[in-house]
């Protein structure tokens, strides 16, 4: 288990690396960082594979690019500049949440370090804009975010249980998972802005890179739960699954947006799956 600073045009990308074998890219969601992984998911996968998972710029202890909000394309070509750095060819590339739309951007526009994609609860086609949940999750206004918790857990204040209950709904809550995902006092409000200005842009970015969708040459594993608050597995994993030439969709029965720890081995398995459909040894 390491922990490693890429350093890339001055902007420093931190990862976290553990395990052996074929590489396994983590993306984590918005307002998240790398711990959301290594709360516990990172240790049953590094069983099998060498897990990177990486703080997406702007979030974590990873630098932001700019002060304007750092689009899914340019977070996955720093991305895919971090790998390479790392020296890895080729991985499967899991996105969680947004970390979901980032996994897509990088497949889309550097797709030769990307054996496969796994996409679990993410956050990758266009919402209507009478879906409440959806119209917040695109919004700046501090308010109408707290609505949505996948945006405002990183705050200057530790998480609160009933944000954290929202998240995992429905879902309990894991013991430790709030105090664990907290940062440092100093890291929390650089966070949060550039968590705040990702989240602004989202939705057209979504809506422009689902119409590349039916090009994409690459085995992507789809994996949504049915109870899912946050992303409607029917606009999302669905829809999104539809539209892809080689996409297996694998819908979880009563788990909502955090599948990763309240039933890790249907996701574990769709990894491997993936992990076997790139060929990657």
């Amino acid at each position: 288990m390491t922990e490693h600073f890429i350093e890339i045009g001055g902007k420093r990308i931190h990862a976290h690396i553990e395990g052996s074998g074929p590489d396994v890219i983590l993306i984590h969601g918005a307002s998240m960082n790398a711990r959301d992984f290594t709360f516990g998911f990172v240790q049953k996968l590094s069983q099998h594979c060498q897990v990177i998972a990486f703080d997406r710029p702007g979030m974590g202890f990873s630098d932001p690019l700019h002060a304007h909000g750092e689009s899914m394309s340019e977070q996955a070509a720093m991305l895919d500049a971090a790998a390479e750095a790392l020296g890895i060819e080729r991985a499967v590339i899991v996105g969680h949440s947004f970390g979901g739309g980032v996994a897509m951007a990088w497949g889309l526009e550097h797709p030769a370090r990307v054996g496969a994609i796994v996409t679990v609860a993410g956050i990758t086609m266009p919402w209507p804009e009478t879906m409440e949940a959806f119209r917040r999750l695109a919004s700046r206004e501090p308010d109408g975010a707290a609505l949505v918790p996948v945006i405002s857990v990183v705050t200057s204040r530790a998480f609160t249980h009933s944000t954290l209950e929202t998240i995992f709904a429905p879902q309990p809550v894991p013991a430790g998972y709030g105090d664990f995902l907290v940062l440092p006092p100093e890291r929390r409000r650089p966070s949060f802005r550039a968590n705040t200005r990702q989240i602004a842009s989202l939705a057209p970015q979504v809506a422009e890179m689902a119409k590349r969708y039916p090009a994409l040459d690459l085995p992507v594993e789809v994996l949504h739960g049915t109870h899912d608050a946050v992303g409607s597995v029917m606009v999302h994993a669905r829809q999104m699954a539809r539209r892809l030439p080689d996409a297996r969709l694998t819908e979880l029965a009563g788990i909502g947006h955090m599948p990763h720890h309240v039933s890790p081995d249907p996701v574990l398995a769709a990894i491997i799956r993936a992990v076997a459909r790139a060929g990657l040894h």
